[in-house]
Order: C-alpha cells, then structure tokens, then sequence
C-alpha cells in the first residue's frame, strides 16, 4: 500500500483528494495548518488508513514528521487565489515559493518517488490572442502574484527535476468549482449561484472575460491518475487539468444558472481592470494519460443550488466559506 501525503489536505481540494485516494486503496497522511478549520476531515479521521498532522508548511520540524514513510506526495498547500496573495503578500512568498522549494528538497532526502504539484491555468494570464486556445506549450503571461509564484515553483521543479531520484510533475487546474467538504463561495459558479439562489440576481464585472473550468472531483482525481501512471509518461512534465470543451466566460456562466433557477436576473457591467482572460486547450493530459471529466459546469451549478436550498448551511456569507 503506498502513502500518500496531502499538504493542505483539510482544504478544497485537499479534502476531495484524501477520499478518492482511500477509496482507492491508498493510504493517506495529510499535513495542514488548519487555518480555514479542521471540519472537512471529521468524517475520514477514524479512518483506519487515514493519520493527520497538524502543521505547518515554513516548519522544518513539522514537515519533517510529515514526510516519514512517505511514497508520494500531492503538494497543494498554498495561499490560494489572486486576491488571498495580493492580502497576504509575505505570506505567501513564503507559502509558495521559499517554503515550498524547502519541502520539495526534503521530500528528495526522504526518498519520496512521486511529487505532484499543483498549479494552476491563471499562469496563461492574458492571452495575445483572445479567439484562440492556450496549450502546455504557450507563453506564460501571469498578471498576479499567486501566478507569478506558481511559475516560478514550476520552473523550479521542472529543471530540479530532471536530475533528481524523485518523479515530479505540475498540473496546471482550471478554475475549480462544485461541492466539497471544505465548500468555498469564492470561487466564481459556486459563489454566482448561491447569490441567485439567495437573491435572485447577479451583478457580474467584466462578463465577456473566459476561464476554463474544472470539478473539484475531477482536478482531485487527476492527481492520482499522475501517482497511477508510468513515470516516463509524466516525470518533469506538465498538464493542463480541464476539458478543452468547457471553457467559458462570465457571460455563458450565468446563462447556465439562469437555465436551472426561474427569473434569475443578471446585471452585466463592462470592465477592464481584471486582465485575465484565456481559453486553455487540455487535449494532453487526455491523449497521453487517458483523462476525462466526469462533470460539467452544469453539474457543479445543480450541487450548490441543492446545497443552498436543503438549508443545511445556515449561514452561506461567512467568512469561512472563503479564503479571505
């Protein structure tokens, strides 16, 4: 049975991966600060495959422990999002970048055989040309700090990588949305529907601006698909996470929304001061690995509006449904 380390296993993402991997078989450790809580880990903690580590990641001490009997490691721990690392600048230079480099080298002494890095399509930034596709093969354009630190570690593990024992491998996720243990609403179909939902509107900045997007249990489970696949296929490579059929803009979002909830009313105001906008093409991972998506964009909607309307949450605008 091999071991799994999560960093940052208690967050969105993290929380989906640590299941699908125990029901696959695998045994998990997961490694985090517990700052947005400990509650999406409640249900797995008695687990009998299952061990939690409570740290943090600019600890040498803490990941040290974490690292022990190790076989692979899925590296998510970050400071999330353009806006958390334009709040939390310091942090997350540290977060991100110098304490993730740190880890990355440990793992190595550790003798971790597998290391899976998660990255993100905010890398592309702005597109030069806004009717085509980006590719793995593109220019990197970040316009934020949490896509210029994403590069940066990329860069690092791709060329670190290929003279090190240990297999790494960036995925570069699509904007991410659906249900989770952890449920964000800051994230843009999560959030633009609880508002429809709750409100019956939606104001929408910059609606003709396009993402690609991706289920949170799609990008979770393409990270095992990395641990599942033969290194010669993945070592110091990288992939876009999507499908290359589901990108869309703001605009398109909220259409979908309006086809599952009555009367939902959209407010649309041109803006220009978010530049970000691409279109990701993520035919590779698709050819050369196998992967497809087991939601669409639809889906993910059709989740939030039965969360929204079971009433289980009580109170969908607090902070801890949030990064900041």
């Amino acid at each position: 049975m091999k071991k799994v380390l999560v960093t940052g296993g208690a967050g969105y993402i993290g929380s989906v991966l640590s299941r699908i991997l125990l029901n696959s078989g695998y045994s998990v450790r997961v490694v985090d600060s517990l700052k947005f809580g400990g509650e999406a880990l409640y249900d797995i903690a008695q687990h009998p495959n299952f061990e939690f580590v409570k740290g943090d990641l600019r600890n040498d001490a803490d990941m040290g422990n974490a690292l022990k009997g190790i076989n692979y490691v899925a590296h998510l721990a970050a400071i999330v999002g353009d806006p958390a690392c334009s709040k939390f600048s310091d942090e997350a230079k540290e977060v991100n970048w110098s304490a993730s480099v740190s880890f990355f080298k440990k793992a190595e002494q550790a003798g971790v055989e597998r290391f899976v890095f998660a990255s993100t399509c905010s890398n592309y930034g702005k597109m030069s040309d806004p009717n085509s596709f980006v590719d793995e093969n593109s220019e990197l354009r970040p316009v934020s700090l949490y896509a210029e630190l994403k590069v940066k570690f990329e860069n690092f593990l791709l060329k670190e990588n290929k003279e090190s024992r240990m297999c790494g491998t960036a995925l570069r996720f699509s904007t991410v949305y659906g249900f989770s243990p952890r449920i964000r609403f800051d994230l843009t179909v999560n959030e633009f529907t609880r508002n429809v939902c709750l409100t019956g509107e939606q104001e929408i900045w910059g609606p003709q601006f396009n993402r690609p997007y991706c289920h949170v249990d799609d990008l979770a489970r393409s990270v095992m698909l990395i641990f599942d696949s033969p290194e010669q296929k993945v070592r110091a490579n990288v992939f876009n996470v999507g499908d290359t059929s589901e990108n869309y803009s703001k605009r398109m979002l909220m259409e979908e929304i309006q086809k599952q909830i009555q009367g939902a009313k959209a407010k649309y105001v041109e803006k220009t001061e978010d530049p970000r906008d691409y279109r990701v093409n993520c035919d590779k991972i698709k050819k050369e690995l196998g992967f497809t998506i087991t939601k669409k964009v639809p889906d993910g909607i059709r989740e939030i509006i039965k969360l929204m309307r079971s009433g289980i949450i009580t109170d969908p605008f607090s902070p801890k449904f949030r990064n900041i």
